[in-house]
C-alpha cells in the first residue's frame, strides 16, 4: 500500500509541510475510530476540484466495518460524497451529510476540514456510520403514510357514494364532510340516534354538533378525540377522527358504541360497594357496643380470674372490630396488616398490662397485604400472642419489649412474636396445653390459615413463629359465592 507521501506527490498539489501535517493527523485516526465507533478516512483534494483521493484510513477495532477492502488511494467523488467536496472547497464542517460509499453502501458523514499551518485547507477527515437499515425504516413510514391517506381516501369514497358500507361492527358508523355534515350513517348507527330521539330522515345532512344535541367536543388541530356522552339515560362512547387527502381535511368519521349497560353496572357496583362500607361500619360499631357492655361488667365483678376472662374476650373482640373498622374506612377487601398489628398491639398495652410496666411494642419487616377473611384470623392470632405476652412474659419485671415482625415470600406469610421475657420451661407441656389461648391460635392457625405453628422458649424469652400460604386464603375468597 502506498504511502501518505507517496500518493500526495504523485495525485495532488499538496506542499511537503503539507503532507506533514497530513501525517501528523494521520497518526490517531486509529483512535477517533474507535472512540466514535466510525470508518474514519482522510481525503486530500485533487487539483480538478471535482475530486478527491483517500490517502488514509482507520476502521474501528470492536464492531464491524463498513468496508471489507482498503479503499486507500480511490477516488471520491461529488456525486457520491458532496459533503466531502463541499468541506474541501468551502473550509467548512459538514454534519450529518448522506452519501454512498465507494462499495455502494448509503452512510452518514461528518465531515472536518484539516488546514494548513496557513489555514489553507489541505484535507477532511472524515467519519462514516451505515444507514442502510435507518434508510429502509424512513421508506416503510413513507408507504405506510401514502397507504393511510389512500385507505382514508378510499373509505371516504365509499361512504359517500350512492352503495352502502357494510356493517360488520357492532360499533355504530358516521361519516361526515368537511363542513361537518353527516353524508353517511350505518344501520348500527341508526339505532342508536333513533334511541336518543333523532328519526332516519333527521339525520340525513344533520350537522354532527346537533346529531348530539352540542355536547360533542370539536375535533381541533388534532384531528383526534375519544369521549363520553350522556344523553338522557343513553351513554354513547364516542371516538372521532379527520379524513385527509393531499394533506387537506376533507371530512371524519365516527365510531359510536352503547355503554348504557356497562354504565349501569359501574353504578350498581358503586352502590355495592357503599353498602357493604356501611355494613362493616354497623359491624364495627356493633363490636364496640358489645365490647363496652362487657368492659362495663367486668369493673363489676371482684373476681380477678372473671375480670380476666372479660379482658380477654374485650380484646379478642377489638380485635376484630380494627378489621371491620379498615374495610370500612376503605372499601377494599384487602387489608394492609401491619395497621391491625400496630393497633391491636397499643391496644392490648394500654388495656392489659400493670401500671407499673412500660412494654415497648415493635413492628418489622415487610408490608403484609390479605384478604379480609384471613386477616380477621391473623388478627385473632395476633391478639391471642400478644395478649399472652403481656400477661405472663414479664412477671413482675417493670419493662419490657415485644416485636412481630413480618414476612411475605413468593406465596408464603410467616408471621413471628417474640419477647424478652421470663420464658416458660419445655417441661411444663402440660400446662401449656391446656393454656385458653395458645389452643385458639393453634386451631385458627392449622384449621382457618392452614399454616403452621412453632413455639420456642428459654430464660431469654419466647418467640411463637407461624407460617401459612397466602395462594390458599386467596383462592377461598375467589371460590366464595
Amino acid at each position: 500500500m502506498a504511502s501518505i507521501m507517496e500518493l500526495c506527490s504523485k495525485y495532488t498539489l499538496l506542499s511537503k509541510e503539507d503532507v506533514q501535517t497530513i501525517q501528523e493527523m494521520a497518526v490517531h485516526l486509529q483512535l477517533f475510530a474507535d472512540v466514535s465507533e466510525s470508518d474514519v478516512f482522510i481525503d486530500c483534494p485533487l487539483p480538478d476540484q471535482s475530486t478527491a483521493l483517500v490517502v488514509a484510513e482507520a476502521h474501528p477495532s470492536r464492531g464491524s466495518s463498513l468496508y471489507k477492502t482498503s479503499v486507500v488511494g480511490q477516488y471520491a467523488f461529488v456525486q457520491n460524497e458532496p459533503a466531502v467536496m463541499f468541506c474541501l472547497l468551502s473550509g467548512q464542517s459538514v454534519i450529518g451529510s448522506r452519501g454512498i460509499s465507494q462499495e455502494q453502501i448509503a452512510i452518514q458523514q461528518n465531515v472536518v476540514p484539516i488546514r494548513s499551518r496557513s489555514g489553507q485547507v489541505i484535507g477532511a477527515l472524515i467519519m462514516e456510520k451505515d444507514i442502510s437499515e435507518k434508510l429502509e425504516q424512513e421508506k416503510n413510514v413513507t408507504r405506510l403514510m401514502e397507504t393511510t391517506e389512500q385507505l382514508s381516501e378510499t373509505l371516504l369514497s365509499v361512504a359517500m357514494s350512492q352503495g352502502s358500507m357494510q356493517s360488520l361492527m357492532h360499533e355504530g358508523v358516521i361519516v361526515f364532510d368537511d363542513r361537518e355534515r353527516v353524508t353517511y350513517t350505518n344501520p348500527r348507527a341508526l339505532d342508536m340516534l333513533k334511541e336518543i330521539g333523532h328519526t332516519t330522515e333527521a339525520t340525513n345532512d344533520s350537522s354532527i354538533t346537533q346529531l348530539f344535541y352540542g355536547k360533542l367536543t370539536v375535533l381541533g388541530r388534532s384531528g383526534l378525540i375519544q369521549q363520553e356522552l350522556q344523553i338522557g339515560s343513553i351513554t354513547f362512547e364516542l371516538k372521532a377522527m379527520s379524513i385527509y387527502r393531499e394533506q387537506r381535511e376533507v371530512g371524519g368519521i365516527i365510531l359510536l358504541r352503547d355503554i348504557s349497560d356497562m354504565k349501569e353496572k359501574e353504578k350498581q357496583l358503586i352502590i355495592k360497594s357503599a353498602v357493604i362500607k356501611e355494613i362493616h361500619h354497623r359491624v364495627k360499631n356493633n363490636l364496640q357496643t358489645v365490647s363496652s357492655l362487657l368492659r362495663l361488667q367486668m369493673r363489676r365483678t371482684k373476681h380477678e380470674e372473671v375480670e380476666r376472662v372479660y379482658r380477654d374476650s374485650i380484646n379478642r373482640i377489638n380485635s376484630i372490630a380494627v378489621i371491620h373498622e379498615m374495610l370500612a374506612f376503605e372499601g377494599l377487601e384487602t387489608i394492609h396488616f401491619n395497621e391491625v398489628v400496630d393497633r391491636i398491639m397499643k391496644n392490648i398495652i394500654s388495656s392489659s398490662s400493670k401500671p407499673d410496666q412500660t412494654i415497648v411494642p415493635t413492628i418489622s419487616g415487610d408490608e403484609l397485604i390479605l384478604q379480609s377473611d384471613a386477616a380477621t384470623t391473623l388478627a385473632l392470632v395476633v391478639n391471642e400472642l400478644v395478649q399472652n405476652c403481656v400477661l405472663h412474659a414479664f412477671g413482675e419485671r417493670r419493662t419490657g419489649h415485644i416485636e412481630v415482625s413480618l414476612q411475605h415470600q413468593d406465596a408464603f406469610a410467616r408471621v413471628r412474636v417474640s419477647d424478652n421475657g421470663i420464658g416458660f420451661k419445655a417441661a411444663n407441656h402440660s400446662e401449656r396445653k391446656g393454656h385458653l389461648g395458645l389452643k385458639i391460635t393453634e386451631t385458627l392457625v392449622e384449621e382457618n390459615l392452614g399454616g403452621v405453628l412453632h413455639i420456642m422458649t428459654d430464660e431469654r424469652g419466647t418467640e411463637v413463629q407461624l407460617t401459612f400460604p397466602i395462594a390458599r386464603m386467596q383462592s377461598k375468597e375467589d371460590e366464595s359465592p
